[in-house]
C-alpha cells in the first residue's frame, strides 16, 4: 500500500507540472540513465566500439584484457564466473540496459554467455551499487547499453571471423533511423569445436565443442520533443559440451535459453523528467549428466518487472530523483519445485553541484518483501576538483545480496531463514588529467558479513547458511593514453588490481582471488591501417581455503597480436587478423582446466 501511494503522489506531481517549459531531450538516449546522472563519486570505465571489435565475442575476452575483474573459466568457452574487489561471482551485477539479470537461481551470471558486439557501449562500475541496481551490486557493477540517436542514417554491417579450432563468428547489424524513428536490429552465432591440443602435452580438450547465437531487436521512437518510446528485446539460446579432464568421465551438456524484453516511457515536462519502465525476463537452463541420453533436469524462472523513475529538478544544480518498483519472479524446476517471490522497493537520490569544482551525492533504498530480512541500504559521497588536472573522490555505501531461489527454495537444503550478504564499503578515489592522459587510482576497504555458504548437514544432504564475515581492501589503477600527430594515432591503456579478501575467522585470502591483476594494450594507428597488442596478468592463486601452496594455481602471462586494414574511401571494408596466446603460453584459471595455446583468427568487416 506504501509502494502504491508513493506511485500514486510521484505520478500526480508529474501530469500537474506537465504544462511548464519542456526540456529538450538530448540527441544521444542512453539507456541507463543512473549510470549517466549518478556515478559523480565512484569511477567508472568506458569501454567503446573500437575496444570491443578488438576482443574476442565473449564478454570475459573484453574484461579479462581490459579491467581490473578477474575471472575463472573452466576452459575456453565453459562456464566463466567473475570476481570483483575479491567478491563473488554473485556479488557482481550485471546490468543489461539498466536492469539487473543475474541469474534468479544461481544469483550470478555466467560472462561466457554474453556477446560483446550486440551493444554499442559496455561500462564497468567499480564499488557498490546496490542502491540503484538491488542485489549483488557489491564488488562492482557491468553495464551493456544500446543506445539510441535520432538522426538520418541507413546502415549495414556483417562481420566474419574464422579461427583455430574451427571457431566461427558472425554477426549482422542494422542502424536504421530519421528524427524520429531508431532501429537497432542484429543477429550474432558463435560455435568452435573447441578441441585445441594442451600445451607441452600429447591430450587435447575433449567435450568442448559450443554454440551461441543471440537475436536482438531495439526499436525507438521520438512522439514529440517531450515524450520517447523505447523498447528493447533480446533472445539468446546456447548449448555447451562441459570439457571433461579424464576419458573415463562421463559426457555432459547444459542448455540455456533466455529472453529480455523492456519498454520505456520516457516523459520531459518542466522541472520533471520521469521514465516508466516495464520489463519481463526469462531464463531456463536444461542439464544433461550424460549427453547419450535424452534425460535432463531444469529450472525455469520469470521476472516481471514495474519501475516508475522520476527527476525533479529543483534548481540547475540540485536534483532529487525517487525511484519505485515492483518485481515478481515466479520459477519452478527440479530442486525447488514451484516457487514465487515479490519485491517491492523504493529509491530516493539527491545530488547538488556545489559549484564547478564540488558535487555531493546522498541516496537510500529499502525493500518490501517477506522472502527475506530486507536492510536499510544506502550511499554518499563527493567529487572536488582540486585543480583543472587533479579531482580527488569519496565514497561510502552500504550493500547487499538477496538468497537465490536455489538458497532459499532447493530441496532438500533450502533455507527460508536466510538473511541477505550485507556489505559496508569505502572508496578513496584520485583523477589526474594531462592533455590525451587520465590516470586514475583508487583505494578501498570493504567488509562483508552474513556470506552464504552451502555446508553439509547431520542429515547428509548441504544447506545454505549465513556465516562467513570477509574483509576486502586493495587498489586499483586504470590509465587512458591518446596521442594524435598528423595521420598517426597512439593509444595506451592499462589496469592494476591489487586485492586482499580474508575470511575474518582464519585470516586466509579467499580461494580464486589473485593479490595481482595487470592488463596493458598498445594501439597504433596510421591512415586506414592498424595494429595492437594487449597483455595479460593473472597473479596465483590459492584454490583450498586453508591457502595450502601446494594447490595453488601458478601465475601467468599471456597475450595477443592483431592488425587491421581499411579499405574503401568510407572504410566499406575491414580485413583483420589476430594471434591470440602469443608466446604460446601454458595456463589456466581454474586448477585442471588448461586453456588455449597459441592460435589464429581471421575477420573481415562489410559495412553498406
Amino acid at each position: 500500500m506504501r509502494l502504491k501511494l508513493l506511485f500514486a503522489f510521484l505520478f500526480l506531481s508529474q501530469l500537474l507540472l506537465a504544462q511548464n517549459d519542456t526540456i529538450n531531450l538530448n540527441e544521444v538516449i542512453v539507456s541507463d540513465v543512473q549510470l549517466r546522472d549518478n556515478n559523480v563519486s565512484q569511477t567508472v570505465l568506458k569501454l567503446n566500439d573500437s575496444i570491443i571489435q578488438q576482443n574476442q565475442p565473449a564478454l570475459t575476452s573484453l574484461l579479462n584484457y581490459n579491467s581490473v575483474i578477474y575471472f575463472k573459466e573452466n576452459g575456453y568457452g565453459m562456464v566463466s564466473s567473475a570476481s570483483f574487489r575479491g567478491t563473488t561471482a554473485q556479488q557482481t551485477a550485471v546490468l543489461w540496459n539498466g536492469i539487473n539479470i543475474n541469474s534468479q537461481l544461481l544469483g550470478q551470471t555466467d560472462f561466457n554467455t554474453v556477446t560483446t558486439r550486440d551493444f554499442n557501449s559496455i561500462s564497468v562500475k567499480s564499488g557498490g551499487g546496490s542502491v540503484v541496481y538491488g542485489s549483488g551490486a557489491i564488488g562492482g557493477t557491468v553495464h551493456l547499453n544500446t543506445d539510441f540517436r535520432f538522426r538520418e542514417a541507413f546502415q549495414n554491417e556483417l562481420y566474419l571471423g574464422y579461427g583455430s579450432f574451427n571457431t566461427i563468428n558472425t554477426q549482422y547489424r542494422l542502424n536504421a533511423g530519421t528524427k524520429k524513428w531508431n532501429t537497432q536490429i542484429s543477429f550474432s552465432r558463435n560455435s568452435s569445436d573447441n578441441d585445441y591440443p594442451f600445451v607441452g602435452s600429447d591430450e587435447k580438450n575433449t567435450n568442448g565443442e559450443y554454440y551461441n547465437a543471440t537475436v536482438n531487436a531495439n526499436i525507438g521512437y521520438k512522439i514529440n520533443d517531450k515524450n520517447i518510446l523505447k523498447l528493447y528485446s533480446q533472445f539468446y539460446e546456447d548449448e555447451r559440451h562441459f570439457s571433461i579432464t579424464s576419458e573415463n568421465a562421463i559426457r555432459t551438456k547444459y542448455r540455456n535459453a533466455n529472453s529480455r524484453n523492456l519498454l520505456v516511457w520516457t516523459n520531459s515536462a518542466g522541472q520533471f523528467t520521469s521514465n516508466v519502465k516495464a520489463a519481463f525476463l526469462k531464463e531456463r537452463y536444461q542439464y544433461y549428466d550424460n549427453i547419450q541420453s535424452d534425460a535432463f533436469s531444469f529450472g525455469e524462472v520469470q521476472t516481471f518487472i514495474a519501475k516508475y523513475d522520476v527527476v525533479y529538478a529543483i534548481t540547475k544544480n540540485i536534483k532529487l530523483n525517487a525511484i519505485i518498483d515492483y518485481t515478481i519472479n515466479d520459477g519452478e524446476g527440479e530442486g525447488i519445485g514451484e516457487a514465487k517471490r515479490k519485491i517491492g522497493s523504493g529509491v530516493v537520490l539527491f545530488k547538488h553541484k556545489v559549484s564547478d569544482a564540488f558535487t555531493y551525492e546522498v541516496s537510500g533504498r529499502k525493500e518490501i518483501t517477506d522472502a527475506y530480512q530486507s536492510p536499510f541500504l544506502f550511499s554518499a559521497g563527493a567529487t572536488y576538483a582540486v585543480t583543472n588536472w587533479y579531482k580527488v573522490k569519496l565514497n561510502g555505501s552500504h550493500n547487499f545480496r538477496i538468497p537465490t531461489f536455489n538458497d532459499l527454495y532447493w530441496k532438500p537444503g533450502g533455507n527460508l531463514n536466510l538473511r541477505p550478504e550485507s556489505a559496508y564499503q569505502a572508496d578513496f578515489g584520485q583523477e589526474f588529467t594531462f592533455g590525451g592522459l587520465q590516470l586514475t587510482a583508487t583505494a578501498y576497504y570493504m567488509k562483508i558479513k552474513d556470506m552464504l555458504r552451502w555446508l553439509p548437514t547431520s542429515e547428509g544432504y548441504w544447506a545454505p547458511v549465513n556465516t562467513d564475515r570477509v574483509q576486502s581492501y586493495g587498489a586499483e589503477v586504470l590509465l587512458d593514453y591518446t596521442h594524435k600527430l598528423g595521420s598517426h594515432e597512439l593509444g595506451l591503456k592499462g589496469t592494476y588490481g591489487y586485492t586482499v579478501s580474508e575470511d575474518e575467522n582464519t585470516n586466509k585470502q579467499l580461494i580464486y582471488v589473485p593479490y595481482h591483476k595487470l592488463t596493458g594494450a598498445v594501439s597504433y594507428a596510421f591512415k586506414n591501417f592498424g595494429a595492437y597488442y594487449q597483455a595479460l596478468y593473472n597473479g596465483e592463486v590459492f584454490t583450498l581455503s586453508d591457502n595450502d601452496p601446494k594447490y595453488m594455481v601458478k601465475d601467468y602471462l599471456v597475450s595477443n597480436f592483431g592488425i587491421d586494414y581499411r579499405i574503401g574511401k568510407k572504410n566499406t571494408y575491414r580485413l583483420g587478423a589476430q594471434v591470440r596466446n602469443l608466446t604460446n603460453e601454458k595456463y589456466e584459471s581454474v586448477a585442471s582446466r588448461l586453456m588455449p595455446g597459441r592460435n589464429y583468427n581471421v575477420t573481415l568487416t562489410l559495412i553498406f
